[in-house]
């Protein structure tokens, strides 16, 4: 068995989540600012979310609704991913991003995958509560993997690991094959291939026997 294991914002979907949120409050700059040093490994990726969730403090979670709604799979993504489900790949979504959000766009796109390892933006009293729960917080995507490979019996020379920016390096240096969807500077060394749309993927995918 092949485990296929996706970063979501920045690689299966161009949306930036918590951007997304900061619209609805007016925080939009300040959370671009912080994911751009935060993907660029400049500052520590969980301190990175704290602040951006902190920004979202009393949104309505009606707006909240709203913002994640909006968040969209690439082009070619639902057609990836019925692919390495009709091949037989096990496949998940490793996302510091939320999981709402990731629902919503594979609802949305008729799309689907077998795991989806996220966080949780906490509400209370009908508003975002300005704090972030989960397991990728503090926890890495390797340590998320390794658990994946575990409970699948996969070894980690069997696993493939896509992602873009800096909190995918830990997973991408421990996957069998690391590929880089247009990656930050930071993290391109750590690929073995770099592409920059779902078609090349899928290339890369077959011609690795993945598909």
């Amino acid at each position: 068995m092949t485990l296929v294991v996706f970063d979501f914002d920045g690689t299966l979907s161009d949306s930036e989540m918590t951007v997304l949120l900061g619209e609805q409050c007016g925080a939009a700059d300040r959370m671009d600012e912080i994911t751009t040093a935060a993907m660029n490994d400049e500052i520590d990726y969980a301190e990175s979310l704290r602040r951006r969730c902190d920004l979202l403090a009393e949104l309505p979670e009606t707006r909240a609704r709203t913002a994640f709604e909006q968040v969209q799979l690439r082009p070619g993504t639902s057609d990836l991913l019925g692919d390495l489900d009709s091949a037989g790949v096990e496949t998940a979504i490793l996302t510091g991003g939320f999981e709402r959000g990731v629902r919503a766009a594979l609802t949305a796109a008729d799309a689907s995958v077998d795991t989806v390892v996220a966080n949780r933006l906490p509400v209370a009293d009908g508003e975002l509560a300005g704090e972030v729960e989960g397991p990728l917080i503090e926890g890495t995507k390797d340590d998320a993997l390794d658990v994946l490979c575990s409970a699948l019996g996969v070894d980690r020379t069997d696993t493939v690991a896509v992602g873009d920016g800096a909190n995918d390096l830990p997973m991408l240096e421990a996957a069998g094959l690391a590929v880089g969807f247009s990656p930050k500077p930071a993290v391109e060394p750590a690929c073995d291939i770099v592409v920059d749309s779902m078609d090349k993927l899928g290339e890369v995918l077959r011609n690795e026997g993945v598909l």
